[in-house]
């Protein structure tokens, strides 16, 4: 049984639901296998550094 997490920002429960949705299709069709495993990790923009900078201050310098 696969099992595929997802790091990313935090999503309402309507996205979380396509996106378990559409990796499982992809996932059964590919491994030809039904059981599938999907887990979301939602994590804080302040919790995550892109090229040494938090990403809550590279969004605020992009936005203002």
């Amino acid at each position: 049984m696969p099992t595929v997490i997802v790091e990313g920002p935090k999503a309402d429960a309507e996205t979380k639901r396509e996106l378990v949705r559409r990796i499982t299709e992809v996932v059964r069709e590919v491994y030809k296998i039904q059981h599938v495993t999907v887990i979301i990790h939602e994590n804080e923009l302040e919790n995550v550094g892109v090229d040494g900078e938090l990403l809550s201050d590279v969004i605020k310098r992009r936005k203002g």
